[in-house]
This record gives C-alpha cells, sequence and structure tokens, in this order.
C-alpha cells in the first residue's frame, strides 16, 4: 500500500509540473542571496566602476547578467531585481557608472542638481559606459579564474544578460550593437541577451537605422506614462518606437498600463508612492522567464513568453500590452 501511495504522489506531482510547466522556472524565495562590493580600476581609463554583486553559492558556475543604473543612480539600485535574479541561479553584478551616478546629485540647489543631471546625460558619459561595460566583463574574467577570490569558479561568462533602466537602457541597447549617426556601435559580443526598461529613441538618426540592426534578443519594458524628467520630447509613445524598429525575431515589449518612468526602480523618492505593487513581481517574473530563455536555452521559458499565458496566469493584468515578435 505504501508503495502505491509513493507512486501516486509522484505521478500528482508530474501532472502538476505539466499542467503548468513555468512553474519549475521561478526564483526560490527561501535561497539566501550573498551580496559583495566590489570595486576594480581600469587603469587604461584611470577609472573606478564600483559592483554590487549578488549571488546564490550553487555547485556549479552561473550565469552572469549585469545591470547599468539610470542618471543619479548607483549599484544600489534595483535591488530587488539582484536579488531575484541570484534566487533563480544568476548572478546580478550591478554597475555605478562615474559621471553620471549619484554623485553629481551630493551638492548644489534642487535647480542645480537638476541641470547636473540633465547635463550628464551626454555622449561622453554613454562612451563611458559603453566601455565600463566591456571592462567589467573582462574583470569577471579575471577573478573567475583568481584561486582565492570570492568569485573564483563561481561564474559562467559564456552566458551573460545586459539589463538596464533609463539611461541604463541606453547602456545596454548600445551594447546591443544599435547604430549612431557617426557609424560607430560599441558591440559587446560576449553578451547574448538585453533587456531594457524605458528604452528611447536614438538622436540624429531614425530608429530603423539606430535599432534596425540588433539582432540578439531583446526584452523591453515601458508604460503608458514613462516620460522623460528631463526630455520632453522624450514620451511613452516615443519609447515604444524602438520595439518596433527592431528585426523580427525573439523581440519583447511590455507595456504597463499606468506605469510610469519610476515603475522599474526602488528608491523611495519622487513617484514611488505612486508605485503599482504589481509591477515589481511581473518585472522580476518576465524577466527571469527571458534569462532562464536566451541564457539557458528553456524551452518552456521561451513557450511561455511567446503566448498570451502572461495574461492568462495572472502575471498581467489585462490591460497591459505584451507583444512579441
Amino acid at each position: 500500500m505504501r508503495l502505491e501511495l509513493n507512486w501516486f504522489a509522484g505521478w500528482l506531482a508530474c501532472l502538476l509540473l505539466a499542467s503548468c510547466p513555468f512553474s519549475t522556472l521561478q526564483a526560490k524565495e527561501s535561497t539566501e542571496v550573498i551580496q559583495m562590493e566590489l570595486d576594480p580600476i581600469d587603469k587604461q581609463r584611470d577609472r573606478a566602476v564600483p559592483l554590487r554583486i549578488y549571488l546564490a553559492e550553487r555547485d556549479a558556475p552561473q550565469p552572469v547578467v549585469l545591470f547599468s543604473h539610470g542618471l543619479g543612480g548607483s549599484r544600489e539600485n534595483n535591488r530587488y531585481l539582484g536579488e531575484h535574479w541570484a534566487k533563480g541561479g544568476f548572478v546580478g553584478v550591478f554597475m555605478q557608472h562615474a559621471g553620471s551616478d549619484i554623485e553629481i546629485l551630493k551638492s548644489g540647489s534642487l535647480s542645480q542638481r537638476f541641470g547636473k543631471l540633465k547635463d550628464s546625460a551626454n555622449a561622453k558619459n554613454a562612451t563611458d559606459r559603453y566601455v565600463d561595460v566591456s571592462f567589467v566583463i573582462d574583470q569577471l574574467q579575471h577573478w573567475n579564474t583568481q584561486v582565492g577570490h570570492p568569485l573564483f569558479g563561481k561564474l559562467d561568462l559564456n552566458r551573460i544578460g545586459m539589463s538596464g533602466h533609463s539611461f541604463g537602457a541606453v547602456t545596454t541597447l548600445g551594447v546591443a550593437g544599435r547604430r549612431f549617426l557617426t557609424g560607430h556601435h560599441y558591440h559587446e559580443p560576449r553578451i547574448d541577451a538585453f533587456f531594457a526598461m524605458s528604452p528611447s529613441l536614438a538622436k540624429g538618426i531614425s530608429a530603423e537605422n539606430a535599432f534596425g540592426e540588433i539582432r540578439y534578443p531583446v526584452l523591453c519594458m515601458t508604460g503608458t506614462h514613462d516620460d522623460s524628467p528631463i526630455d520632453p520630447r522624450t514620451t511613452p509613445e516615443s519609447r515604444q518606437e524602438v520595439f518596433k524598429a527592431f528585426p523580427s525575431g525573439d523581440k519583447f515589449q511590455l507595456v504597463f498600463d499606468g506605469g510610469h518612468h519610476f515603475t522599474f526602480g526602488d528608491t523611495p523618492r519622487l513617484r514611488a508612492r505612486n508605485r503599482d505593487p504589481d509591477h515589481h513581481s511581473a518585472i522580476q517574473k518576465i524577466s527571469l522567464a527571458f534569462w532562464n530563455a536566451y541564457l539557458l536555452e528553456d524551452v518552456e521559458a521561451k513557450k511561455w513568453l511567446k503566448s498570451e499565458s502572461l495574461k492568462s496566469d495572472g502575471t498581467l493584468k489585462s490591460s497591459d500590452d505584451w507583444q512579441w515578435k
């Protein structure tokens, strides 16, 4: 009788998993996440790139997801994503970019700080960020082979994702291979998939020319109220033009109904009090599925992303807009 009961319990568990295949891809909330801060210096540029790293101890090396903050941000931003991705089996590496980080907001009047924030959204800082990404990957490769380092042997650097919000989305799509008016590009070929929150159009070049050659998997998220705090030319509608310009093939876009520019952050300032409490959990679940699909080649995760299941299973609301091509 006990043998029969054990068999039945196993059969029932398999049946439940089969009826909800994506359940096996979720982060284990009970997993302990280790957080460490490192401050490597790019000697060629005499530039520090502070890092906050989230990881859970596992037996095998884990894929890496890089994160780039928005204007006035830091490596401390978006902890809710770093911890969630770590629980889901990825090492989160959150970068801080000098020249467009929180340091520019530490002095001056409110109007002066706003002016510095606006001025920091320039080509030099964008270029510095692109180079930061490649430097950080180089540094991770070094640490991964350095006996005695806390990251020794923990990183699977054949599977790397890149993500960011706002100016961090500019960074993300820059290293994804977007084109510039000058004809230059900063494509980082070691990165396999890209997640951009609040993406924006390129200046001086059409969306098709800027983004039309990006062949890698890309997930974009924005909102119906996702305007720009510093540039009135950036509207919720213009942010969605980025997705339209991508070539077809493993491209996704989520537009949160009522989502605004601060929907994607977790700092307790500005419009944080107006965040929809359901949005962060949706961002966590969908982004983790994206990493599973395109860093781990998980067939069930891809199938879920390319479906309407995100609405029928309660991940999204019926008024949210989910597209793929």
